[in-house]
């Protein structure tokens, strides 16, 4: 059995909340990049505090399955009031009597106690890998909920953006239709996108609060600001660019497939321990004890007299028949060990499948990418055109609204392309098992810092 490495998620557990809360405590709206946010998000997300309390309880149960190979002592008291008769010769005696003692007993063959023990350090790993599992969620929810909001934004500049153009082109129309030069139609055309455009406003306005909402809810602190992606944006090339070393890494690194591989361990040891069922056991036990007889007993009817009694020896105790509770139990661990196995596979299926799915999904991102970007220059151009052939009377209203309308969404998509590129690599991380909060910190290099973020 491999053991477990350390893990990503505890070494920054301890600096995160003091570390954030020093940092932006106390100020009205937080502009802060994408790490901070998830460092801040660890002293409150209710997901990841649970597994850390998980880890602890993985421990201590492992602790207590120690006790099994320790000594055992106990103290124990006994009062009780007898009353005895003998017919020949005629004699009765009646009287309390108290006893206290101390017991003690040490296992010296117990394999069942020793199996428990290798189970609940089992249980203790795989705490710890379900709490890295933990931490690496943590990232891609506060990654994707960062950059919904900057999505979001985006939209809303654009949609403002494409208003003011059709405002302007609306009046053009007007003004147009005023000296004789345009026709009617521009101008409801132009008023009919205007109140298109207003409704697409109010629609990403309502959008964007609820992206907002959605941040502040797991961050745990209201009024966050992500910074802004760097304009030009560059995005870092995907390494190494090839499937197979990253299903490779998900094989080894994997906590779903590390999970799965130490269910088994333990599945097999619980085999062993039912198996046990059919072996003897040996423990050490004395005692020391000091009886009170104040009015004597059957074996010395005097007037009242105590007794002191200590013994020491090994005790053997050598199953010879349960019932078949033994054979059957063995039956049923042989079984869930097979079960535990045929998990195993289908957590390296699944887990190579979201590797696959993850990686092509962040190369389809950087290729709409590259093509958004020339779009958006074309449909600058065309845009440009457009306004030139209105002016010079070629061309329509409805022609120049197209284009514009064309434009914006371009550049949204693009907006939109980037974020799902820098999303995609993080979620393609976190599926091959090695996402940690340095791969976040690399992400702050591509963001924008406001000049006004450490104001209060």
């Amino acid at each position: 059995m491999r053991p477990a490495p350390a893990l990503p998620c505890l070494s920054w557990l301890h600096t995160c909340i003091a570390g954030a809360l020093l940092a932006w405590g106390g100020t009205a709206a937080h502009s802060q990049s994408l790490s901070q946010m998830a460092e801040q998000a660890s002293g409150y997300d209710a997901a990841w505090l649970a597994a850390r309390a998980n880890v602890d309880a993985a421990i201590s149960r492992g602790e207590q399955a120690r006790a099994g190979l320790l000594p055992q002592v106990a103290l124990q008291a006994q009062s009780q009031y007898s009353r005895t008769e003998v017919s020949k010769p005629e004699l009765t005696i009646t009287g309390p009597n108290h006893q206290l003692g101390l017991v003690a007993s040490q296992p010296l063959y117990r394999p069942a106690n020793r199996i428990a023990l290798e189970q609940g350090k089992l249980g203790a790993n795989i705490a710890r890998l379900q709490l890295d599992a933990a931490a690496q969620d943590l990232l891609v929810r506060v990654a994707q909920a960062y950059f919904d909001v900057l999505a979001a934004e985006d939209t809303m500049r654009f949609v403002q953006a494409q208003k003011a153009a059709v405002q302007e082109q609306l009046a053009a129309a007007r003004r147009n239709f005023d000296v004789g030069t345009a026709t009617i139609t521009d101008s409801r055309e132009a008023e009919a996108r205007f109140d298109l455009v207003r409704a697409q406003e109010i629609a990403a306005d309502n959008d964007l609060t609820v992206k907002r909402l959605a941040l502040d809810n797991v961050v745990g602190m209201p009024g966050n600001q992500p910074w802004p992606l760097q304009q030009p944006a560059r995005l870092p090339a995907l390494t190494p660019d090839s499937v197979l070393p990253w299903v490779d890494q998900a094989q080894a690194d994997q906590a779903q497939i590390r999970i799965a591989q130490l269910a088994v361990d333990n599945a097999r040891l619980d085999t062993k321990k039912a198996e046990t069922g059919h072996l003897p056991t040996v423990d050490l036990q004395a005692s020391v004890g000091k009886q009170f007889y104040p009015k004597g007993s059957i074996t010395m009817p005097t007037n009242g007299y105590n007794a002191t009694q200590g013994t020491v020896g090994v005790v053997l105790n050598v199953p010879l028949f349960s019932g078949f509770a033994v054979q059957n139990r063995v039956k049923e661990t042989v079984a869930l060990e097979t079960k535990a196995e045929a998990d195993l596979d289908n957590a390296r299926r699944t887990v190579t499948q979201t590797v696959r799915n993850a990686f092509f999904s962040v190369q389809s991102s950087a290729s709409q990418v590259k093509a958004l970007e020339a779009a958006e220059a074309s449909s600058q151009l065309a845009l440009d055109a457009n306004r030139t052939g209105y002016d010079v009377g070629v061309r329509i209203n409805i022609d120049v609204l197209n284009a514009q309308s064309q434009l914006f969404q371009t550049k949204r998509d693009l907006a939109q392309a980037r974020y799902n590129t820098l999303l995609g690599q993080l979620k393609l991380k976190q599926a091959s098992g090695n996402l940690t909060l340095d791969d976040v910190r690399a992400v702050d290099l591509l963001l924008t810092k406001p000049q006004a973020a450490n104001k209060p």
